[in-house]
């Protein structure tokens, strides 16, 4: 007894074609001995493992449905390609069986078969254009996963940096709560994107919060989800941010900006893995790792009673301090050329610029009191601003060397300039727009308008 099986491509443009050759393939059909096994099956169709359609002749040996027998390693060697059985029995259980193995349809010689096959092959148009959308969709994501790895490389060569490379391999793999601490800008969220795609959690969801940005009242709900009716506009269930990367990584961004009140509920996710949804009553589980992150001292913040210093022990199995960029200046030049290759890969436009020796000179002497953020901005604006094919000292234009800190005076009148210098820089950058400002320095509003006071406002009262 003999067991047919057909390859047939998917149409490029219409299915005509193709119920053409299904028409073919019920007179004559590709045949494949049994007893040269599914081994010589898989070399048959080793050349075209991209086709979605298979078409199985179902035939009976000693009351066994032999063609059926194939479908699930046809599926384990295809995956989402689509398997026609077509039998010469019309019976239901048949049907079921072929479906429940994998089979998109079951097609019934006889009388009509023209008009079957046509069914048949609108069926499977509708089918294709599904697959063919998956296909392209599960390209896309991997495309994307590519970029976001690619976007993950920390860049740098100086031992600041392998050695903190070195410590994320080490500590990736383990399924430990993480604790990265650094300035304002030095890159913190980069290496929580590489401590996740250095995991066994990388095909897991990143899932990441800033615990700066959400009010109180929102926090709970964003983290831990809420129940339909929790509150007023809750119309429908939410998955919280623990849901959304189980599996997978937390980043919490700016920890030790959180509430006292909160630090608590995170305490009990971290030490059992449990929460409850805003209007719940049901414990849910997470497998999801937490990295969380700061650019404050949590240890004076211990001190001063506004931070708990059991969640701060949970957190810190491993605590990774990433160089601020005045402790790796030898890095500045790759980086600004990275920075501009970046801009220019996005926008051709800027394509050809290169950095000039001077200013390369000045940006290793600047302080960069927002680190590896304020250098990217820094190039890229610069990379605007040029009107020619190299960046000079005048296109990088924002640093203050036309302000120099003076080199007289105490240690604490240095600083008083330098911050005056940086304040009124921003201030003329936002054109005098004090929320603005505050952006361009990573301040808040409060903040600015009180350094602003102290610094620039008692300059003016001399």
């Amino acid at each position: 007894m003999l067991d047919c099986v057909a390859i047939l491509e998917p149409p490029r443009r219409s299915f005509r074609d193709l119920a053409d050759a299904f028409a073919a393939v019920l007179q004559t059909g590709a045949r494949v001995e049994r007893e040269r096994s599914i081994g010589a099956l898989r070399q048959l169709v080793a050349e075209d493992a991209e086709t979605p359609l298979l078409v199985v002749h179902e035939s009976s040996r000693d009351g066994e449905a032999v063609g059926l027998g194939l479908l699930p390693e046809l599926r384990e060697r295809f995956g989402d390609a689509a398997v026609v059985v077509v039998s010469e029995r019309d019976d239901v259980e048949l049907a079921q069986r072929a479906v429940q193995a994998g089979a998109a349809d079951l097609l019934v010689l006889g009388p009509h078969l023209e008009e079957r096959v046509g069914t048949l092959v609108a069926k499977l148009g509708r089918l294709f254009e599904v697959i063919d959308r998956n296909r392209r969709l599960d390209e896309q994501n991997e495309r994307l996963h590519r970029s976001i790895q690619q976007r993950s490389r920390i860049v740098g060569e100086s031992p600041q940096i392998k050695r903190l490379i070195a410590q994320i391999e080490r500590v990736a793999h383990i399924p430990r709560p993480l604790l990265i601490t650094g300035e304002r800008g030095t890159g913190k969220e980069l290496v929580a994107r590489a401590i996740h795609f250095a995991s066994d959690r990388r095909a897991g969801s990143m899932v990441t919060i800033n615990c700066a940005a959400i009010g109180d009242s929102l926090m709970e709900s964003e983290l831990f989800g809420h129940e339909r009716g929790a509150f007023t506009g809750a119309d429908r269930a939410r998955r919280g941010r623990f849901e959304q990367a189980d599996g997978g990584t937390l980043f919490l961004d700016e920890i030790g900006n959180m509430p006292l009140t909160f630090q608590q509920k995170i305490l009990r996710v971290v030490e059992y893995g449990t929460f409850t949804r805003v209007g719940g009553s049901e414990e849910s589980k997470t497998s999801a790792r937490i990295v969380a992150a700061t650019n404050v001292d949590l240890r004076e913040r211990i001190e001063r009673g506004e931070f708990l210093g059991d969640l701060y022990d949970r957190l810190a199995f491993e605590v990774i301090e990433v160089p601020s960029l005045r402790e790796r200046p030898g890095d500045i030049e790759l980086l600004g050329r990275t920075f501009l290759r970046q801009f220019a890969d996005e926008i051709p436009a800027f394509r050809g610029k290169h950095l000039a020796e001077s200013a390369l000179r000045l940006l290793r002497v600047y302080p960069f009191p927002g680190n590896v953020r304020e250098l990217k901005n820094i190039i890229e604006r610069a990379a605007y601003r040029d009107t020619t094919n190299e960046i000079t000292p005048e296109d990088i234009g924002l640093l203050p060397r036309a302000e120099p800190v003076p080199n007289g005076g105490c240690f604490k009148q240095q600083v008083e300039d330098f911050s005056r210098q940086l304040l009124e820089r921003a201030l003329r950058e936002a054109a005098g727009n004090r929320a603005a400002a505050a952006r361009r320095l990573g301040l808040t509003y409060d903040q600015f308008r009180h350094y602003h006071r102290k610094y620039v406002g008692s300059r003016s009262r001399r």
